[in-house]
C-alpha cells in the first residue's frame, strides 16, 4: 500500500508553471461559481419546501439574484466602527475567506494517472496532493476559524464578542469528532492522501464500509460551518446576527463567501472519504467501462457535490436551530464518545483481519464484547428507572430568576415562580352578552 501511495504521487509537482497557474485559477473559478449557483439554489428550494416562490425578478426565473445580491453588497457604504481595531477588522474576513480556497487544492476531480490533456500535456486531474493531504485540510480549517473570532474581537462590541467565543468554541468540539471520523478512513484505506483514499473505495464504498464515520462527519461539516441547524455564532435571535454584526459591504460578502466555500470544501471532502470521489456511481460503472475515465468523473464529483449542498439546504428548511447547550452536548457527550468506540473497533477490525481471522471470528471477537458493554449499559438504565420511579419527587428548590440584576434560566430542579396574571374577564363578557340578549328579547 506504501510503494502505491509513493507511485501515485509520483504523478504530481511535474506540471509547467502556467498549467499550474491554470489549475489555480480554475479550482478559484470552480469554487466561486458553485457558490454562485448554491445561493440561488438554496433560495429556491426553501421557497419550494415553504410553498413560497422564491426569487423570480432577477434574471430568466431568478436565476442572477446571487449576482445582484454582489452588485448591492459592493454599493453598500462600507463602514468602520469608531471602537475597533481597524487593522484586524479589516483583515479578519480576509482570514476567513483565503483558507476556504485553499483546502480545495488536494481535492481530486479524476484518475492521478496522466489522463487528461491541457494545450497539449499531459496532467493529473487535480492541483496537488500530498502523502499528508487530509491533514493539511485540517489545518487550514482550523486557521479560517481565526477570521471569526478576529471579527468579533475586533469590532469593539459586546454580542459580536459572543458570537466570536461561541464560535470559537463551536468548531473546537466538531473538529474533533471530524477528525476522529478522519482517523478511521485512514486505518481502513492505509493512506492518508485524497487520490490513495478514493483508489480504495473501489468497488465498495468508505460511506457502507464505515457507515458510523460516515455519519459523525456529515454532522460535524454542519457544526462546522456554522449552518442551520447549527448556526448559534450568528443566531439573529440572540446575538443580532452575532460576529458579522458590525461588519457591512464588501467585509460582509467575504464572510458570506466563505461560509459557502467552507460548505463546498467540506462536501468535496465528504465525497471524497466517504462516497467515491470521482468514480461514477454503482449503476453507472457496472455497464459504461469509460466511466471513470478522460473528463467523465469531473461530472460525478459535482453531482455529488450538490448533492450534499442540497442536504445543508434541506436541514436550514426543515430544522429548527438547536439550543446551546443542547448543541455542545452533542458533540461532546454524543459524537466524540461514538467516535472514539468507532475507532477502536474499526482498529481491532483491521488488526484482526491483517493477522488472518476470518469474518465469523472477527464478528465474534469484536462484536460480542460490544453486545455485552449494551446490554450492561441498558441493564443500568432499567434498574436507575425502577429507582427513580420509586423514590418521591423531591420539592422544588426557590428561584429567583432576577437574583443578579438580570434574568437567568433555571437549573434542573429548579422552577420558576408562578407569574401573575389578571383576572379572565371572559365571564363578565359573557354576562354582558347574556344581558344585551335578555333586553333585545324583552324590548321585541
Amino acid at each position: 500500500m506504501t510503494l502505491a501511495a509513493y507511485e501515485t504521487l509520483g504523478f504530481f509537482g511535474r506540471d509547467p508553471w502556467w498549467l499550474v497557474l491554470i489549475k489555480a485559477v480554475f479550482v478559484f473559478a470552480f469554487l466561486v461559481g458553485t457558490v454562485l449557483i448554491a445561493i440561488v439554489w438554496e433560495r429556491k428550494v426553501v421557497a419550494w419546501m415553504q410553498l413560497r416562490i422564491g426569487p423570480n425578478r432577477h434574471g430568466p426565473w431568478g436565476m442572477l439574484q446571487s449576482l445582484a445580491d454582489g452588485v448591492k453588497l459592493a454599493l453598500k457604504e462600507d463602514l468602520v466602527v469608531t471602537n475597533a481595531d481597524k487593522v484586524v477588522y479589516v483583515l479578519a474576513p480576509i482570514v476567513a475567506a483565503i483558507p476556504a480556497f485553499m483546502a480545495f487544492a488536494v481535492i481530486p476531480f479524476g484518475p492521478p494517472g496522466n489522463e487528461v490533456s491541457i494545450f497539449g500535456t499531459r496532467t493529473p486531474m487535480q492541483l496537488t496532493d500530498l502523502p499528508i493531504a487530509l491533514l493539511y485540510i485540517l489545518a487550514v480549517a482550523s486557521v479560517g476559524i481565526y477570521g471569526i473570532v478576529l471579527a468579533g474581537w475586533s469590532s469593539g462590541s459586546t454580542y459580536p464578542l459572543l458570537g466570536g467565543l461561541r464560535s470559537s468554541a463551536q468548531m473546537i468540539s466538531y473538529e474533533i469528532a471530524m477528525g476522529l471520523s478522519f482517523a478511521a478512513v485512514f486505518i481502513y484505506s492505509g493512506s492518508m492522501s485524497t487520490s490513495e483514499i478514493v483508489a480504495s473505495q473501489q468497488p465498495t464504498w468508505f460511506a457502507v464500509l464505515l457507515p458510523v464515520s460516515f455519519i459523525v462527519y456529515i454532522i460535524a461539516m454542519v457544526g462546522e460551518t456554522n449552518r442551520a441547524p447549527f448556526d448559534l455564532p450568528e443566531a439573529e435571535g440572540e446575538l443580532v446576527g452575532g460576529f458579522n454584526t458590525e461588519y457591512s459591504s464588501l467585509k460582509f460578502a467575504m464572510f458570506m463567501l466563505a461560509e459557502y466555500v467552507n460548505m463546498v470544501t467540506v462536501s468535496a471532502v465528504a465525497a471524497t472519504l466517504f462516497l467515491g470521489g470521482w468514480r461514477a456511481p454503482y449503476p453507472v460503472s457496472t455497464f459504461w467501462e469509460g466511466a471513470n475515465h478522460g473528463w467523465w468523473p469531473m461530472l460525478w464529483i459535482t453531482l455529488k457535490i450538490q448533492l450534499l449542498l442540497f442536504f445543508f439546504i434541506w436541514l436550514r428548511g426543515t430544522l429548527p436551530r438547536f439550543r446551546y447547550d443542547q448543541f455542545m452536548k452533542l458533540g461532546w457527550k454524543v459524537l466524540i464518545p461514538v467516535s472514539l468506540v468507532w475507532l477502536v473497533m474499526v482498529a481491532t477490525v483491521r488488526a484482526l483481519r491483517n493477522e488472518g481471522y476470518d469474518f465469523g471470528q472477527v464478528v465474534l471477537y469484536v462484536g460480542g464484547p460490544v453486545l455485552v458493554v449494551l446490554l450492561l449499559f441498558l441493564l443500568r438504565d432499567v434498574v436507575k428507572a425502577k429507582e427513580e420511579k420509586g423514590q418521591p419527587a423531591a420539592p422544588a428548590a426557590d428561584f429567583d430568576p432576577m437574583a443578579g440584576g438580570y434574568p437567568v434560566p433555571p437549573l434542573p430542579g429548579q422552577q420558576l415562580p408562578p407569574v401573575p396574571r389578571r383576572r379572565s374577564r371572559a365571564p363578565q363578557l359573557q354576562d354582558a352578552l347574556n344581558g344585551a340578549t335578555s333586553n333585545s328579547a324583552e324590548g321585541s
